[in-house]
């Protein structure tokens, strides 16, 4: 029996800036700052500071808490072009 080996795949760079850019733009819209978003989401505001510059990816409850922050249904909180 032959084994394909399966190449991992890379992560998306440019969609994890755009939903950085996107999460920033909606919290300074809501004027509020890294640490009442953590506070609000129950994540630290570090965390809040490097998934905005792009450089950690949310994870599904993450990004369900904070489009409860803005209000806003999942689907229309990751409605954005990249």
């Amino acid at each position: 029996m032959k084994t394909t080996t399966r190449k991992r795949r890379a992560p998306n760079k440019k969609f994890r800036k755009a939903l950085g850019k996107r999460i920033q733009e909606l919290r300074k819209g809501i004027n509020i700052s890294q640490a009442q978003l953590g506070f609000e989401t129950g994540i630290h505001r570090d965390q809040i500071g490097r998934i905005e510059r792009g450089i950690q990816s949310p994870s599904t409850d993450t990004l369900e808490a904070m489009a409860a922050v803005f209000e806003m249904k999942l689907k229309d909180f990751l409605d954005f072009k990249y």
